[in-house]
């Protein structure tokens, strides 16, 4: 989901928030970009079960806070590296990039910490998306059924 046209200013990330929290929303990626003439976009990511339930509260909660509008993309898919080993090798978020670059997947989001890089793609280029980073990283891949 993406909540366009967010007026910038202090409690709005909690207004937008709260109401799904409340309801039970699981939000596991948030992506906001830097605020231009007062405003910022917000892109997070759920379970696709939860969309829409969260399509009703967010437009809803986008007319309170005075947003422009919410969009939303259920053909997404998110693939993360994760490790704590990341802290000390430099480049593994660099490398997981050149590996999906180099087979053709765009990044829409991307979302880091000091052990984790996670990707957006389109839901169609996971396996493939998976199975890059898997060759670059020499990693075991698990498969999830529903994720």
């Amino acid at each position: 989901m993406t909540i366009i046209g967010v007026p910038d200013r202090p409690g709005i990330a909690a207004r937008v928030f709260r109401p799904l929290a409340d309801a039970g929303v699981n939000i596991d990626m948030i992506v906001q970009n830097v605020s231009e003439h007062g405003q910022a976009t917000i892109s997070f990511t759920m379970p696709k079960s939860d969309l829409a339930h969260a399509e009703s509260i967010l437009d809803e909660t986008a007319r309170a806070v005075g947003a422009t509008a919410v969009t939303k993309d259920p053909d997404i898919a998110k693939i993360s590296l994760i490790g704590a080993g990341m802290k000390s090798h430099p480049g593994v978020a660099a490398d997981m990039f050149d590996a999906l670059a180099e087979v053709g997947i765009n990044l829409e989001i991307i979302s880091t910490s000091s052990i984790r890089v996670s990707c957006v793609i389109r839901a169609a280029e996971v396996e493939r998306a998976v199975r890059a980073v898997h060759d670059r990283f020499r990693l075991l891949v698990e498969e999830r059924v529903g994720a």
